[in-house]
Parts: C-alpha cells; structure tokens; sequence
C-alpha cells in the first residue's frame, strides 16, 4: 500500500484541526466495519433516510468505466456489486481510513486494486494515466466543513479525469430536506459527533459546486439522498 498523503502543490487544500478531521472516522474500527453493510447501506438506508443502496448501485452501473478511481471507499460494497464495462478494469481505491482501505482491497481482490491514503480535501496525486471515473459515494457528508468548501473536493478530483470524464456519488443533504424524526435524530447525534457535517448542506449548494467545476451535471433526491454525477 502507498500510504503517501501528498501536500498541496498548483491547487489550493483546506486545512482542518486533525480533532474535527478523525472524528468522522472514529466509527470506522474494524468491529464497526463488519456491521456496516447491514447497519448503514441496509437498515438505516432503507428505513431512516430513504434512500436504498439499490440506487446507489444503479449510480454506479451508468458510470462507472473500466479506468476507475474511488475517493472514500467504505468497505468497497458498491464496487463489489457493480458492473464493470471490463472484467479486469484498472482500480484505485483511496480513503483516510486505513480499515476502510484494507477491507475493500480484500473484498475487490478479483480486480487487484491499488490502494492510496488521502485526505480528500488536500490534492491527490496518482502514477500512471487520468481516470474515466471517479466515484465519491458517502464522502461529501463526512467532510468537516461547509458546501462550499466541499467543492474543493470536486476542484482537486477534476484534474485526473480524462476528457469526457465523470465523476460521480451520493451524498445526505440535511437544509431544506423532508426527513422523518429517526432521520432528524439520527442526523442531529452524527453530527454532534462529528461523524457528519452536513446541517448546512442543502442542494443549491452542491448543484452550484457541481456547475462550476463540470460542463454537464446532474441531482437526483431520493429520501435524503442526493445523487449527483459532474462530466467534463
């Protein structure tokens, strides 16, 4: 594994105390891991915030290439249930989360993924050719910052995709969203923790991220999910 985490260099980074940055990954120990299927993508998603892993998989399915980089990779259960164009496609999986990394290139070993540690809010730094796609799902919620500094995200990812490249995932929005009360409780616990920050975040914000870094883009709400995708 390439632990690298690359400085800043032409593009900008923001700078969070490393305190607010590891609570969004305090949950992810490898007890916690073993659950997270179940827990988050299945109960939690289909009951509490309405939005079913099924439709993250469609996401998935209409973009994702045979060149593929994933920001933020969970425990690489989207990637497993996809459907590659390629039977053997190049895949780069980066995440902070050394469990989250370890986990995924286990579970997608069939593809022999590189693995590369990263903060996603500091520019990514990848040997070898661009990507087709990239996919971000269920990181712009964790972020410790506002929407508008998310787009930094987007800003960084941008620069290493291929021409008509995409680049593509889903995020919970909070401001503005109908929710249930489990959603509000459960929303209002993460993010006292710092497991999410995401009371601001509403879908002006991120189509305006997505408009000024992508030709083409898209949201989709499903419960409170949004699904988005950004083309060069």
């Amino acid at each position: 594994m390439d632990s690298k985490e690359t400085s800043a260099s032409e593009t900008t980074s923001i700078k969070v105390s490393p305190q607010r940055f590891w609570a969004s990954q305090v949950l992810y120990t490898r007890g916690f891991i073993s659950i997270y299927d179940r827990l988050a993508l299945g109960l939690m998603s289909n009951y509490i915030w309405k939005c079913p892993s099924d439709n993250i998989i469609r996401l998935y399915n209409q973009h994702v290439s045979s060149n593929h980089l994933d920001v933020g990779v969970g425990t690489g259960y989207f990637l497993d249930k996809c459907r590659f164009p390629a039977s053997n496609p190049r895949l780069v999986l980066a995440d902070l989360n050394l469990n989250s990394l370890a986990i995924s290139r286990k579970r997608l070993a069939r593809y022999s993924p590189r693995t590369h540690r990263c903060n996603a809010l500091e520019p990514l730094e990848i040997d070898g050719p661009h990507f087709d796609s990239i996919g971000i799902n269920y990181l712009l919620h964790c972020l410790p910052v506002t929407m508008q500094a998310k787009g930094i995200v987007f800003e960084h990812l941008k620069t290493l995709l291929n021409p008509g490249g995409v680049l593509f995932g889903t995020t919970f929005l909070y401001k503005g969203m109908k929710r249930n009360f489990m959603a509000t409780c459960s929303f209002y616990w993460l993010n006292l923790m710092g497991i999410m920050t995401n009371k601001q975040d509403d879908i002006e914000g991120l189509k305006h991220n997505l408009a000024l870094h992508f030709a083409e883009s898209d949201v989709e709400i499903i419960g409170c999910g949004a699904l988005f995708w950004g083309r060069l």
